[in-house]
């Protein structure tokens, strides 16, 4: 995989405003790899959050064809987010101002043609 940084961060970040049937403070959403690839690493934290919060697979994995489960405390009312993945080979895609507070489901998908990891909400 060359650079997959994810490109159009912004793009998809303002595609969340148009989808989503959560309420607000509802920041419960599931991440679902289809990118051909294990994912070694997730980090979310708060977009105002200068570091990345502990990677929330702990030792797991999340292979290619899985998903995987967030909960946020229900007193949690950022709705704000960003996401990092880290593939097993080192190569990461980084997306920012995420509203969790849209969304239900985050797909992840790899172009091996573009060499970009993209994302696609429910």
């Amino acid at each position: 995989m060359t650079s997959i940084l994810a490109k159009g961060a912004a793009a998809i970040a303002a595609l969340f405003l148009f989808h989503g049937a959560a309420l607000a403070g509802q920041q419960d959403f599931t991440i679902a790899n289809e990118t051909g690839y294990a994912l070694k690493h997730i980090y979310v934290s708060e977009s105002a959050n200068e570091k990345w919060d502990e990677d929330i697979l702990g030792r797991d994995v999340l292979d290619d064809g899985e998903e995987f489960e967030l909960s946020f405390d229900k007193a949690e009312k950022t709705c704000k987010w960003d996401m990092k993945v880290i593939y097993d080979d080192g190569e990461s895609a980084v997306w920012q101002n995420l509203n969790l507070c849209k969304i239900s489901k985050l797909t992840l998908r790899w172009n091996k043609n573009t060499g970009v990891t993209s994302a696609s909400i429910e």
